[in-house]
């Protein structure tokens, strides 16, 4: 008995009809199917990570915003892998919980944070250069 996420189930900047299956208070910004993966690996699921893979209502074709992650939620019998995770809810709740404490993702935020202000001010000033 296998899952499927797609990184769209997690993504904040997703409506509902776009795909999120979470609330947008606990989604995470663009979530990499390889992120998800690891999160799951991490906790002890079997994982299969496949990365052609693209979900159906994602008109964006980067290498981003592709790839799905199998995860093995119940046993042969029906009984859960996991005892903490009896749904696909709660896995997909826990992963968008535990991407952004990522070592990627905490660098990533150090390193950008400095380069989103400095962005966001020249992006101010062409703004108002072409109004």
């Amino acid at each position: 008995r296998f899952i499927c996420i797609y990184p769209a189930y997690l993504n904040n900047k997703k409506t509902i009809a776009e795909g999120r299956r979470i609330p947008i208070d606990k989604a995470v910004e663009n979530p990499t199917s390889t992120e998800i993966q690891d999160v799951c690996a991490a906790v002890g699921f079997n994982v299969l990570l496949e990365k052609n893979k693209m979900y159906p209502r994602e008109w964006n074709r980067d290498m981003q915003y592709r790839g799905r992650v199998r995860i093995q939620l119940k046993q042969e019998d029906g009984n859960p892998c996991l005892p903490q995770f009896p749904t696909r809810k709660s896995v997909m709740l826990y992963a968008a919980e535990t991407i952004p404490k990522l070592k990627t993702r905490t660098q990533k935020v150090g390193g950008s944070d400095q380069s989103l202000q400095q962005g966001e001010g020249g992006k101010k000033g062409k703004g108002k250069k072409k109004k």
